[in-house]
């Protein structure tokens, strides 16, 4: 049997970050088993489905690095089929029309809140002969859902599962305007798709009931069901946008790369032994149903910063500075090239883009650089004096590296009797427009003795060098 699974998102807004999840683990699933992964827009619900939706959905899928299989499948192209298929279940007397009115419904919803009692259609036309269907009434077609014994459901998750099925009625497959409902449309397709495992969150779970009775009234074999606990926030509480339920673009502009989300997701919710940092060929060699926990998964802004952290850490400086080009720039070669230079000091105190981004910014800024509050007050007379000092020092200073300026300009400190904050202080606001920033002699060494010494000069007030 070649393992296929589905992500079936509905695109009736982002991709949040349970569908990632979800989406995650099913493609690991499909991968670690040599099969496939199948991606389907269910996006039956014309009045909130939207294009910039599934576009969104897309785009994030890509983002993440979630190469799917196959063509994308759109479910409303498929309603016919849908349709087909009720109609033959209802020629094998395996559903059936149903003629209430909405009037009938809603007493028979009535009765039952009276009653303390479930609300569920009581079967009135299921024995019914259809000859004594009003006139001008469009039915419905309705499974004729077996009414003793249980549906069990062997989750790879949760576990074996049971429902009394005189719990559930008579579901409808096929509405009076002949459109399908959720749960006809999502068994059709996955069967016609080939489906071996429906690997989705577990709120969920009580479909997979109603689904698995669609199936077995069809003769065909049921899916693999796992249901996913879902993910909570820090609190505990279900997860809201208060917690961080954001769509996937939200975490690109974030910051987040996306390696380091994909490894995040992973652990959220699934566990190998003590490992947190897994990397892709990891994830699909480990990767299986039984490492999903059945508690719900909490969301840890923190981790995922400090996971963040050093997946920037690892990444290829190039690529950095390409994706800092989309925030900062565009940059010219010779703002290109300070990056470069400057991306290893930047990387390791950066745990997100937005922070490598701030923290980078200065370094590409055009003379005279913006100074900040604090930078400003360093400039006071005394401290200007020193540094046009120090620039007439280092004017002929020939080895514009770290470690011969650090000694040069210790050199100058100990020339001038003051102590090292009196000119570390106002030199890195100079040189950076802030009080923080990496060390003065890396930050020296990498905007080159022109730049630097021109930003001495504009902070001093030099005319010239």
């Amino acid at each position: 049997m070649t393992v296929t699974v589905r992500f079936a998102p509905s695109p009736t807004g982002y991709l949040h970050i349970g569908g990632a999840r979800t989406a995650l683990f099913n493609w690991l699933f499909a991968r670690h088993h040599g099969g496939q992964c199948l991606l389907r827009i269910e996006d039956t619900d014309k009045a909130r489905s939207t294009e910039p939706a599934i576009e969104a959905i897309i785009d994030g899928l890509a983002w993440l690095g979630l190469p799917f299989d196959g063509e994308i499948v759109m479910q409303s192209e498929r309603a016919p089929r849908h349709a087909e298929v009720a109609h033959a279940m209802l020629a094998a007397g395996t559903a059936y029309r149903c003629y209430c009115s909405p009037e009938e419904l809603e007493a028979m919803r009535e009765k039952a809140r009276a009653a303390g009692k479930p609300i569920r259609y009581d079967g009135t036309w299921r024995d019914r002969d259809p000859a004594e269907a009003p006139e001008g009434v469009k039915p419905v077609i309705r499974l004729r859902a077996p009414q003793t014994g249980s549906t069990v459901i062997q989750d790879g998750v949760q576990g074996e599962v049971t429902v009394a099925n005189e719990q559930m009625d008579d579901l409808v497959l096929l509405r009076a305007d002949g459109s399908p409902t959720y749960m006809l449309s999502v068994v059709v397709d996955d069967f016609d798709m080939g489906i071996t495992h429906v690997i989705r969150g577990d709120d969920h779970l009580t479909n997979a009931f109603r689904q698995t009775q669609i199936y077995l009234a069809n003769g065909w074999a049921v899916p693999q069901f796992s249901h996913i606990p879902l993910i909570h926030g820090p609190d505990g509480a279900k997860l809201s946008k208060r917690h961080g339920a954001l769509g996937i673009e939200a975490y690109r502009e974030m910051g987040y790369l996306p390696e380091a989300l994909r490894n995040y997701l992973l652990r959220l919710g699934w566990g190998h032994g003590d490992d947190e940092i897994i990397s892709g060929e990891q994830a699909i060699e480990w990767f299986d149903l039984p490492g999903i926990g059945r508690a719900p998964a909490r969301l840890d802004f923190a981790k995922l910063d400090n996971l963040n952290g050093h997946y920037i850490r690892q990444a290829e400086d190039a690529r950095l500075v390409d994706l800092l080009a989309e925030r900062i720039g565009p940059f010219n070669q010779a703002q290109r090239a300070i990056l470069l230079a400057a991306m290893a000091g930047l990387k390791a105190r950066a745990k997100t883009l937005v922070e490598l981004a701030d923290n980078a910014r200065f370094y590409v800024a055009l003379r005279p650089i913006p100074l900040d509050d604090k930078a400003m007050a360093q400039g006071t007379p005394e401290a200007r004096a020193l540094l046009t000092r120090l620039a007439m020092a280092l004017g002929n200073q020939a080895d514009w590296q770290e470690a011969p300026l650090e000694t040069a300009v210790r050199a100058f400190i100990e020339s001038e009797g003051v102590k090292l904050g009196a000119v570390a202080q106002p030199l890195r606001a100079a040189l950076a427009g802030a009080v923080t920033s990496p060390g003065i002699f890396e930050v020296m060494a990498v905007l080159g003795r022109d730049e630097a010494l021109g930003r001495i000069r504009d902070f001093s007030g030099l005319t010239s060098v």
